[in-house]
This record gives structure tokens, C-alpha cells and sequence, in this order.
């Protein structure tokens, strides 16, 4: 299925296949409890930071590592996917845990991962997601998810689209149709030094999650600076316009001093 939003088209999978770039068990950072995550192939957003990039495109593609070579991306169907996951789920609900989806951006799938969570056992779906996607796709996943994680990285749009290669409209549309759907959310901001984790980046988030009544609490995620090894793993080249040794802003106090929830992942 081909999705366009704004400048950016990619030809993803059909409705009742799709690719998968990793399945994690036993995750316990992707939601509540004891999780599993899957990982959809394929992200509309190029963030200069990506810890994921060969999640970035749709297709399979080969990673080579210390441990040799692996092919990054494994095509599903729906059903051997529910097939794959139904028999975890009696250990993640006893672990009050459940299926995470993720990316990449499960969006750009939305079709497969419907199907998929359609045909799971009764579990608790959480959707992680950058929130740029289509309006009837991101409804879709979030009326079949328990909770929401939704990414919120630059509010200026031209920052925005320098630093990702995507404008953020679409993500802020979706975040106010997000909390009139009535699910709730977690949003998470990756801090980047000198990028996302100024002050006056901290605070126009501050200022567009004010009186969100779903938001649960923010979650400010440090940099993580083993991220840039992979891309040569993956036969793509890391670029980081910013300085990586710079410390972090950890300023949590604008989100304290707004009444909103925060904390340091």
C-alpha cells in the first residue's frame, strides 16, 4: 500500500502482509508490565538521531555486525504474526504486560497491524508511534490500542523539518485528535543536545500539551550516543548536525511548574 503524507511517499505493505524488522521479548521500557515488541519496518520521519535506522526503510535490508551478516526485515502475514504472538500472551498478562507495536512507524502499516491486533488474544496493546500518518490510519491503531506512546520532538516546523525531514503538522494534528479520541498517552520527547532539549524547545512542548486531558505524564529520554554505530552496521553513514559530547538539559522543572507529569526514562 502506498502512503503519501506531505513530501514524503513510501511503498509499504498490503493489507494482509507486512515487515517486521525485530521482535523483542521480555521488553520492560515499551509499556506496563512484561512485554513483547514488535518493530514494523519503514518510517516517513529521517530523525538525524534514529537509534533504529535500519527501521527506516521498508524493504529488507543486510546488517553487517561483529557477529556477521543478518538480513534486517522478515515479511508476515497477519495471520502467522497473531500466529506467532497468541501463544506469549497467558505470560504477559500474568506479568501484567502485554504487545507493544512499534517502529520504524507502525503507521505506515496500519492496514497489517489492525489485522494483526484484530486476530490477537485478549491483550493489552500499546501503540508507539511518531504520530505522522494519515488521519484514518492513526484512528484505526489507536481504538484498538490500550495506551498510546506518542514521540513529540521539535514543536518549530522548521526545526522540525530540518532536523527529521518531515513537517510536524500532521503529528500535532494527530495529538489533539489523539486526546479527543479519549485514549491515553504517554509522550515521549528524545533529548537531543542543543536540538530538543533547550529550554525553548522544553517549553513550547510545555505549551502544546497545557490542558490535554489524556496525557498521563511526559517521559524525557537521554541521548543515547551508542546509537551512531549502527548506521555503519547498516551501511548508511551517521551525520549528526549537533554536537554529541554537549551536555544534556534535563529540565524538568517547566513540565513541574505546568502541573504536568514528568519523568527521566
Amino acid at each position: 500500500m502506498r502512503k503519501e503524507i506531505g513530501i514524503q511517499t513510501l511503498d509499504c505493505s498490503n493489507m494482509t502482509s507486512g515487515t517486521v524488522f525485530d521482535i523483542k521479548e521480555f521488553t520492560i521500557h515499551d509499556g506496563p508490565g512484561i512485554r513483547t515488541t514488535v518493530f514494523l519496518k519503514g518510517c516517513p520521519l529521517s530523525c538525524m538521531w534514529c537509534h533504529n535506522p535500519e527501521g527506516q526503510s521498508c524493504q529488507p535490508q543486510v546488517i553487517r555486525g561483529l557477529a556477521g551478516e543478518r538480513i534486517a526485515g522478515k515479511e508476515y502475514t497477519a495471520i502467522g504474526l497473531a500466529a506467532l504472538l497468541n501463544p506469549q500472551i497467558d505470560i504477559l498478562r500474568a506479568n501484567e504486560g502485554g504487545l507493544t507495536f512499534s517502529g520504524g512507524e507502525p503507521l505506515l502499516q496500519a492496514d497489517f497491524v489492525a489485522e494483526v491486533i484484530d486476530l490477537l488474544d485478549d491483550v493489552h496493546v500499546l501503540l508507539d508511534t511518531s504520530g505522522y500518518g494519515d488521519e484514518q490510519d492513526f484512528r484505526s491503531l489507536v481504538d484498538r490500542s490500550d495506551l498510546v506512546f506518542f514521540d513529540l520532538k521539535l514543536i518549530d516546523s522548521t526545526m522540525h523539518h530540518h532536523y527529521t525531514g518531515c513537517d510536524n503538522t500532521q503529528i500535532l494534528r494527530n495529538l489533539i485528535l489523539l486526546n479527543k479520541i479519549g485514549k491515553p498517552f504517554v509522550v515521549r520527547v528524545p533529548l537531543v543536545p542543543g536540538v530538543t532539549d533547550t529550554d525553548q524547545n522544553l517549553e513550547a512542548i510545555v505549551q502544546t500539551l497545557r490542558g490535554l486531558s489524556g496525557l498521563l505524564r511526559v517521559d524525557l529520554l537521554p541521548y543515547n550516543k551508542a546509537a551512531g554505530s549502527k548506521y555503519r552496521y547498516a551501511g548508511m553513514e551517521f551525520k549528526p548536525e549537533y554536537d554529541e559530547s554537549q551536555e544534556l538539559n534535563l529540565n524538568t522543572s517547566l513540565f513541574e511548574h505546568a502541573g504536568i507529569k514528568v519523568s527521566i526514562a
